[in-house]
């Protein structure tokens, strides 16, 4: 009852999941990531152990294809599940199971794949993919929501619209990104909305925050400080 997008960047790494559908809080359960591994969805009657099954099977080397053939191998709900996937190399893969509620499939590439059920059609997941593809030029996690609007306008899940997600890795044992809008009339609206915040308020200062390459991340208190004061807020570490 979902349509997701799983995509690698090779240009700097990045894996993302972003997802949309007529159910509470889908960031909850669909999206996984592991970097420098890949990123899967799990969607349609969701058992959340693939997710991390299929990333433990792309780690060892398999091919997404492989890695999620491996997961399902022991679940008996295999024939309501979708899962796709797309590992470090750009290969992707996809499963949807022979019950999953029409409209159901999915559209894999290099570095990327689409998959959806309960939709409204096919036009779904293709002017979902054209959108990613027209807009190739726009950063990542605005290109997917570009996407998953595109995706919305051609009907999107038939039975409406409840819950959204994004979620970003790049080089970290946590996400760069992760924003959710677990219950709107509105959700895609809504996390463009939480996009441009994340835009403006933390992406430009990732790198100031503790990570691989600098454990402890920025703590000159001075230059925190005018930096407050540049921003008009009084603010003071003790001393």
């Amino acid at each position: 009852m979902t349509w997701s997008i799983v995509i690698h960047e090779p240009e700097n790494g990045a894996f993302a999941v972003a997802v949309t559908t007529c159910s509470f809080a889908v960031g909850a359960s669909c999206p996984h990531l592991r970097a420098g591994v890949g990123a899967v969805s799990t969607q349609s009657f969701t058992n959340r152990y693939l997710g991390p099954a299929v990333l433990d099977g792309m780690a060892r080397g398999l091919p997404p294809a492989a890695a999620i053939e491996g997961a399902l191998a022991g679940d008996e709900g295999r024939h309501l599940r979708q899962v796709h996937a797309v590992d470090r190399f750009g290969r992707s893969a996809a499963f949807t199971g022979a019950n999953c509620v029409d409209w159901a499939g999915d559209r894999t590439g290099r570095n990327q794949s689409v998959a959806g059920n309960m939709l409204a059609g096919p036009a779904v997941l293709h002017d979902t993919l054209a959108a990613l593809a027209i807009n190739g030029g726009t950063p990542l996690p605005e290109r997917l929501a570009l996407a998953l609007e595109a995706g919305e306008a051609a009907g999107g899940d038939r039975r409406g619209r409840q819950s959204a997600a994004m979620r970003l890795v790049t080089t970290e044992d946590f996400p760069d990104l992760d924003i959710r809008v677990d219950d709107h009339p509105e959700p895609l609206k809504e996390l463009s909305r939480l996009l441009a915040i994340w835009r403006r308020d933390r992406a430009p200062y990732l790198d100031r925050q503790p990570r691989k390459g600098n454990p402890s991340g920025v703590v000159d208190m001075d230059a925190t400080e005018a930096a407050w004061r540049a921003a008009g807020m009084d603010l003071r570490f003790r001393r």
